[in-house]
């Protein structure tokens, strides 16, 4: 992951500053040309008449404190303010005439270009053309206005990812050619396939297999895409993995009725009535409810992996209810009823629940034991989780969505935090030299999404550097000196080459204050102790 500078928008005000000052300048000039002087008399009565009829109409305006050219400019400004508020939180493109491309490349992040009408895909050109009819109207609708093109054929270019600012991995990702022409004498691809329903193009290559890209570039971005259809959208994918179907099915399935298209492997003409080619993306990890139709925000987002996850939570709840039915027939034989009766309590008294993400080899915590077992001492019921990439997201999603408190060092698995419940505490270790991406990649998003975010950065003492470099080495001295001097520094020295070994001292102040917080909620909130 790379910094990237962010797209800045004009300045609400900027515009009607300047027409005020425009606005001001047409008056002076008027009042002092020397017009009256030059005008007929007959003119001069006809304008004289004209001042009496708006009198009439603008008299409760006329004896105010503001004048009549002031109440048409504020008219103005509020109208133009309005204009200006829709543009920012309406997506572009996202209403175009048929047998039309739009193409919107304002964002620093991603291009998107819709095609409606004939659309027909031909993968092995890697083209989708849209054929127009002789009575179309105009091909091409471009961003910065609408721009009236010839009947003559059109063409873009989109790769379908959401790091456009990022060139190293752009030029990873296949790219699509988007041809818009004439129907001539029905001389196009013929349909193998009709779809009576729009798709959405997307690449699941570049940094796909880390999971905080899977869910940032991929299927947030999918999701803030393709809500809107209602699950009448067919996702069609370049870079095709038969691995990440498998293991996003779940979320997909909440997102489309449909089974999704191998682009590449699909040799098939495949004809829609619309395309949208690209993903919208809002920030890291999130989704701006101002910026989606029905205010739809990032609980949404996370509603829609609860409808995802828990027909296979069920599942599995189900197999360990048989299980344990079937030891506890055994264990009445050779238990006594006051044993199975204290254990029957045990289970019913409701401790705060602590998973703790644990990491091998970098940034791996090397006193977790001791973690674990401060954690129990002061009263929490503590479940490490070592997932790994073949771990099925349903079992991880069951654990942080019953959790209370999650604990992990800075990295890729911190995105699970979208699987636990707002209102639940996320404590992440910050190791030396991580702070910006810890904040800006967890800690914000963390927050949006309704979590009590707690960052413990460590000292230089807690961190395996502290001994490997001298004190007063910008390694330990000063960390942002050494990540400004790229990723590569970023990555070899403070991501892959050190460990964390906390001071339990200090942390557990951190621990306390989550446990209180939780204890608090569990009493004030009795339901949540059935959870």
């Amino acid at each position: 992951m790379g910094r990237y500078q962010r797209h800045h928008q004009w300045r609400k005000g900027e515009k009607h500053t300047e027409d005020d000052e425009e606005s001001q300048t047409f008056l002076m000039e008027f009042a002092n040309s020397g017009y009256y002087k030059r005008t007929s008399p007959k003119l001069l009565y006809l304008l004289f008449l004209s001042f009496l009829s708006c009198s009439f109409i603008l008299a409760p305006h006329l004896f105010s404190t503001n004048t009549t050219f002031s109440l048409f400019y504020s008219t103005m400004v509020e109208n133009e303010g309005l204009a200006a508020e829709m543009d920012v939180n309406i997506p572009l493109c996202s209403s175009i005439a048929n047998g039309t491309i739009c193409c919107d490349r304002s964002s620093i992040r991603s291009d998107i270009c819709v095609m409606k009408g004939d659309v027909r895909t031909h993968s092995a050109s890697s083209s989708i053309f849209l054929y127009r009819s002789k009575d179309g109207s105009s091909l091409k609708n471009y961003v910065a206005g609408v721009v009236e093109e010839s009947e003559e054929l059109e063409h873009e270019k989109v790769k379908p990812y959401t790091r456009k600012w990022e060139t190293s991995v752009m030029d990873t990702i296949d790219e699509l050619q988007l041809i818009a022409k004439k129907d001539t004498l029905g001389m196009h691809h013929q349909c193998d396939v009709e779809h009576d329903v729009p798709a959405v193009f997307f690449s699941t290559g570049g940094y796909t297999g880390n999971v905080y890209h899977e869910f940032n570039d991929g299927i947030m971005p999918l999701y803030i895409t393709s809500q809107h259809f209602n699950k009448k959208v067919i996702f069609v994918m370049l870079d095709y993995h038969t691995w990440w179907i498998t293991k996003y099915g779940d979320i997909l399935s909440q997102l489309s009725d449909y089974p999704p298209i191998d682009f590449s492997g699909d040799k098939r003409t495949h004809c829609f009535p619309e395309v949208t080619v690209g993903l919208r993306i809002h920030d890291e990890l999130t989704v701006d409810s101002s910026l989606m139709e029905g205010n739809m925000g990032i609980v949404d987002f996370r509603n829609l992996l609860d409808r995802a996850y828990w027909p296979r939570i069920r599942s599995l709840i189900q197999d360990e209810e048989r299980e344990a039915q079937e030891k506890l027939s055994a264990s009445l034989t050779s238990e006594s009823p006051l044993e199975i009766e204290n254990e029957v309590q045990e289970h019913q008294v409701r401790k705060p629940k602590l998973v703790i993400i644990s990491r091998n080899g970098s940034r791996a915590i090397t006193n977790e034991n001791l973690l674990v077992k401060m954690a129990e001492e002061i009263g929490f019921e503590v479940n490490v989780l070592r997932p790994d990439p073949t771990t099925e997201l349903a079992k991880i999603y069951r654990a942080l969505n019953a959790s209370d408190v999650m604990i992990g060092v800075h990295g890729a698995a911190m995105t699970h935090f979208l699987f636990m419940k707002p209102g639940s505490v996320f404590i992440q270790v910050v190791p030396l030299g991580t702070v910006w991406a810890a904040e800006e990649y967890y800690g914000e998003p963390a927050r949006k999404l309704g979590l009590k975010y707690i960052g413990y950065q460590i000292l230089t003492r807690e961190s395996s550097l502290y001994d490997k470099y001298e004190k007063d080495d910008p390694v330990l001295r000063d960390p942002k000196s050494v990540t400004k001097m790229g990723w590569e520094y970023t990555k070899k020295i403070y991501l892959d080459g050190q460990t964390v070994r906390l001071d339990l001292g200090r942390f557990r102040k951190r621990l306390v204050r989550a446990y209180d917080y939780m204890n608090h909620r569990l009493n004030k909130h009795p339901h949540l102790h059935s959870q």
